[in-house]
């Protein structure tokens, strides 16, 4: 929070940590970090480009992130 009433900034991020943790950290057991990180890393992959999320119409984050970059593309080539 970097000013008064910027707290819902963050909302978007935590729920993300949220799901990290309660999805995919807390219910294994790593040997090692690489493991560890391996194992996110794939939880990662699978929630931004596998899993639909409702809050934004059934489609997976990549869907949206890359559409709307596609847009933006195609804007600043007509400008």
């Amino acid at each position: 929070m970097d000013a008064k009433g910027r707290s819902t900034d963050n909302i978007v991020v935590e729920r993300f940590f949220r799901s990290v943790k309660y999805e995919e950290v807390y219910l294994k057991s790593y040997k090692n970090i690489k493991e560890a990180r391996d194992e996110i890393n794939k939880y990662i992959h699978t929630y931004n480009s596998k899993r639909i999320h409702s809050a934004i119409g059934y489609r997976t984050p990549d869907e949206v992130y890359f559409s709307s970059v596609k847009i933006k593309q195609n804007l600043d080539k007509v400008a």
